[in-house]
């Protein structure tokens, strides 16, 4: 059993849009949405849940009247300007760091693990899928996408599936890296703009730092060819093989209202006929 992540140095790439796509090619395997800030691949697959849990992360101080002394130090302590004049602590300043908890003299802080969103088991067209949805202003910091990947690895093994396909979070943060660990290889999905080569650049180091083998797609290569030719300009000079180009495509958008991949949509348009191809290199290079 092999994983596939499907990343982007930034938002806005068309990767969950192409991470259905491939979904809908790839036989007998297991989705993850690793992206869990703005989880939205359940758009396109419109799951069926089958259970849900509580992801529980980092704590929440909170200061207990009766033991507090109102010695300021927590106040002094806290750089986030979280408590107030009345020695409460405003949940969205918080940032759950634990300092006031840990230098508090009286020991009245006190700091209980949130529960910061759920995740789901569920059902889809093209397989069993992992899922999550994380809470406004919640923390993630990689351990919710750790937590999914592990648990579709679970139900892949659970499944007989041979193939997980994970669609990983934009940038290149705590998530991202989190999302890397032990995949069998990367779909680097950019467009060509100057942002779009600058957090490619930054997202191909990232994956060379953890040794991950990757390629690299070009959606809406179309848009720019002289920027599309800088991009495969970079990846010929960091041996990243550039598996295909997909053309802008509004029939992307109008799939995504309809909750389709564009294969379903618009099997006949010029970039669902890019698609499989692509698929295809995918499976040569990094299977």
């Amino acid at each position: 059993m092999e994983e596939l992540v499907i990343i982007s140095g930034k938002g806005g790439t068309g990767k969950t849009s192409l991470t259905a796509a491939f979904a809908s090619l790839a036989a007998n395997s297991a989705l993850c949405d690793a992206d869990v800030d703005a989880s939205d691949l359940h758009l396109l697959l419109a799951p069926r849940n089958i259970a849900s849990h509580a992801f529980q992360g980092g704590g929440e101080a909170v200061i207990q009247p009766n033991r507090c002394s109102a010695c300021g130090l927590c106040r002094e302590l806290c750089h986030w300007n979280a408590i107030g004049d009345a020695f409460t602590v405003d949940p969205l300043a918080c940032e759950g760091c634990g300092v006031c908890v840990w230098f508090c003299p009286d020991k009245a802080i006190d700091f209980p693990v949130k529960t910061c969103g759920q995740w789901f088991l569920a059902d889809t067209r093209f397989g069993p899928l992992v899922h999550a949805r994380l809470g406004i202003a919640q923390e993630n910091s990689g351990k919710l996408v750790t937590l999914v990947r592990q648990e579709v690895k679970k139900l892949a093994q659970r499944e007989g599936c041979d193939l997980i396909l994970t669609d990983g979070p934009p940038g290149v943060g705590c998530p991202v890296i989190a999302s890397l660990g032990g995949a069998a290889g990367l779909i680097i999905v950019t467009e060509p703009t100057i942002s779009g080569l600058h957090d490619l650049a930054r997202v191909v180091q990232l994956a060379a730092y953890f040794k991950v083998p990757a390629v690299v797609c070009i959606n809406k290569y179309d848009l720019n060819d002289e920027m599309t030719g800088q991009i495969e300009a970079f990846a010929d000079e960091n041996g990243l093989p550039v598996v295909g180009k997909i053309p802008f495509e509004p029939d992307f958008v109008t799939a995504m209202v309809q909750g389709q991949t564009v294969l379903e949509f618009s099997p006949a348009s010029p970039a669902a006929g890019k698609i499989e191809p692509i698929w295809q290199k995918i499976k040569t290079k990094l299977i």
